[in-house]
């Protein structure tokens, strides 16, 4: 099976650019509702994902190191300062649906990029977990 049937595409799917300065971050990720969005540069390409505990650690270290935090820090540093690399790591859109699911059970979301790197969209665990719940006729428990 190709993942692309999963794939809820880049124009469905709140994101931010990464230049986005951290108060425009959390201003758009407030507004969407979501805890965390990938981030795409101007170009396309994924850059990666920032969640709120991205948020959270950025705010926890300037208070551990006593930098002072004002609207005026949130407007000035850019949110790729503050993204985890590590974390959401992509997908291709080749993938096999295997790879796409050892990634999902960890994730909310696994973003998808193309052989480019560029982002195309995300495939959410809850429509993977559903895809397979229709395929096994499963219906509450009967």
């Amino acid at each position: 099976m190709n993942i692309a049937f999963f794939l809820k595409p880049k124009i469905s799917v709140a994101y931010i650019y990464s230049d986005f300065t951290i108060r425009q971050a959390m201003e758009k990720m407030r507004n969407c509702g979501y805890t965390a969005v990938p981030v795409i540069g101007r170009d396309g390409k994924y850059a990666g994902t920032v969640s709120e505990g991205d948020f959270l650690w950025f705010i926890s270290d300037c208070f551990k190191n006593d930098n002072e935090l004002t609207l005026k820090t949130l407007e000035e540093i850019p949110v790729l300062k503050i993204m985890r690399k590590e974390s959401y790591k992509p997908v291709k859109i080749t993938a096999e649906v295997d790879e796409l699911l050892n990634v999902a059970l960890n994730r909310n979301f696994v973003p998808v990029t193309d052989d480019l790197g560029s982002f195309i969209g995300i495939v959410t665990r809850r429509d993977i977990i559903k895809h397979f719940i229709t395929q096994s006729n499963y219906a509450g428990g009967k």
